[in-house]
């Protein structure tokens, strides 16, 4: 009784799907800030900027990213940033997290000047003066960030109610939100969603996954992954091995094409990630480690299989590579044997495929190998490092599918037998990302007792053609039994 029967008019009905790796107060604050993404030149960044400016005071701090310096052919420099925003701190992120570009006016700030050393796991970019550019590289962002505006709970948790039902649009009624770069640094996520849940409008299943920095207060709270009930839970921690492709700071076994000297910047050392993922197994806590380069994917499967031998707990434990975007065929086979998952971000591929070529040359052909992991017996999750990335999935499942932007380019597909089937796409949004939380049993799949999530779409993706994929929308989003989202096609 009560019951509302919908007629969907014959449209394909998925789980609802869940983003197995976002920066979702990040994603949401984001939207409030200066977007960079898609300037492809140096002066189209510096007016967005500009007309930022003209509506602060003097003194206000200028957020913002999604700028990439491999579209102005080189790194862009404090200058710039000071000529259009002379009486205001800039930090802009750049698209993946890892290099702010900063003013002269924040670099002040922080005191940041010829004299400062490189930080452990960091590079300061300095200019033919031996004075910093602006660029600040892995953990010497962390100089700027005791000086950057902090948000206040009430701000966040608005910026996270308004950001929900953009996720119900998109057919997501779950995420796995990992650390954000510097919005997310202590448990203070955890109690954001918290307050959501008490008022009862968190409604997206959050898997909350905290920064290593944040231990000490995990084991104080005697956090485990898992803790809490179906809407929020405790995930684990997020470790860097390395940086990223994009700003040449990925850990590689072999030096970066034309930087002989260059193979990336180990942002945590190994004997720190070994004892951490060791006390973490020992804690009932599973492990994210952030790996890009082959070599930092070498290195964290080092460490689980070390934590594996040493704490006979850790076998039961979920832990999960994040990105993995290059794997030395070597290692292959070690995911299936230590049970590691494959937390990847198939739009990476498309929008990083011309500079994996350029810095990676021929080795590119092993990466984001989703068929060869898959093939070898690793379990793939999958999801799209908004807002680095589109937070949309079915972008993401067209370019697992079809290895090719959604222009068509490159024809064929880059690399293309490391495509995926539609299912193959689809499970690694669903019961792929489920299982890596440990929830196959509850979610992402359409079964009597599992949680009443799901997606309708408006094109039946396992019969149209690839890549109408790209263009197909999500018509009706229904979490918890409950529609959140209808499309006006629905009425």
């Amino acid at each position: 009784a009560g019951d509302e029967i919908i007629d969907l008019g014959g449209r394909a009905v998925i789980p609802g799907m869940i983003d197995s790796h976002i920066h979702f107060l990040d994603y949401a604050l984001s939207l409030g800030q200066v977007d960079l993404s898609g300037a492809m030149t140096l002066e189209a960044a510096l007016e967005r900027v500009a007309a930022q400016a003209v509506q602060l005071s003097p003194g206000e701090w200028i957020r913002g990213g999604g700028w990439d310096q491999n579209l102005w052919g080189g790194w862009p420099h404090r200058r710039e940033l000071d000529r259009v925003a002379p009486d205001n701190p800039v930090a802009l992120d750049r698209k993946d997290g890892h290099v702010l570009w900063a003013n002269s006016a924040a670099l002040r700030l922080a005191g940041i000047d010829g004299a400062t050393p490189d930080p452990p796991g960091g590079e300061i970019l300095r200019d033919h003066e031996s004075q910093p550019s602006g660029i600040l590289k892995e953990r010497a962002r962390e100089l700027l960030y005791p000086h950057l505006p902090l948000l206040d709970a009430p701000s966040r948790q608005a910026a996270l109610r308004r950001a929900i039902p953009l996720a119900h649009r998109l057919g997501l009624t779950g995420i796995h939100t990992l650390a954000g770069v510097d919005s997310e640094d202590d448990p203070a996520p955890l109690f954001d969603y918290g307050a959501l849940l008490e008022e009862d409008a968190l409604d997206l299943r959050v898997w909350v996954v905290l920064p290593a920095r944040a231990w000490p207060e995990i084991t104080a709270l005697g956090l485990r992954s898992g803790l809490g009930d179906p809407r929020l839970r405790f995930g684990g921690i997020k470790i860097f091995a390395d940086g990223t492709l994009g700003s040449q700071t990925a850990d590689m076994l072999e030096p970066f094409e034309e930087q002989p000297r260059n193979r990336g910047i180990q942002v945590t050392p190994q004997d720190q990630l070994e004892s951490l993922v060791r006390e973490a197994s020992r804690a009932g806590v599973a492990c994210a480690v952030h790996c890009i380069g082959d070599r930092a994917v070498r290195r964290a499967l080092g460490a689980f299989e070390k934590a594996r031998r040493l704490e006979p707990n850790s076998a039961r434990i979920r832990h999960r590579l994040e990105h993995a975007q290059i794997v030395h065929p070597q290692d292959m086979p070690r995911w299936a044997s230590l049970g590691v998952i494959a937390s990847m971000q198939p739009i990476h591929a498309v929008s990083d495929m011309s500079i994996a070529d350029r810095y990676w040359g021929a080795r590119s052909q092993h990466a984001y190998a989703w068929r060869s992991l898959l093939a070898a017996g690793a379990r793939l999750a999958f999801g799209s490092d908004a807002p680095v990335e589109n937070v949309n999935p079915l972008l993401g499942i067209h370019a697992a599918v079809t290895r090719q932007r959604v222009d068509g380019y490159p024809e064929g597909g880059w690399h293309p037998q490391e495509r995926l089937g539609v299912s193959e796409a689809v499970y690694g949004y669903t019961l792929g990302a489920a299982y890596a939380s440990g929830e196959e049993g509850l979610k992402g799949s359409l079964a009597p007792g599992k949680l009443a999530d799901l997606a309708v779409l408006s094109a039946d993706i396992f019969r149209i053609s690839a890549a109408e994929i790209a263009t197909t929308r999500v018509v009706m989003t229904v979490f918890d039994g409950r529609s959140v989202y209808r499309g006006e096609d629905m009425d």
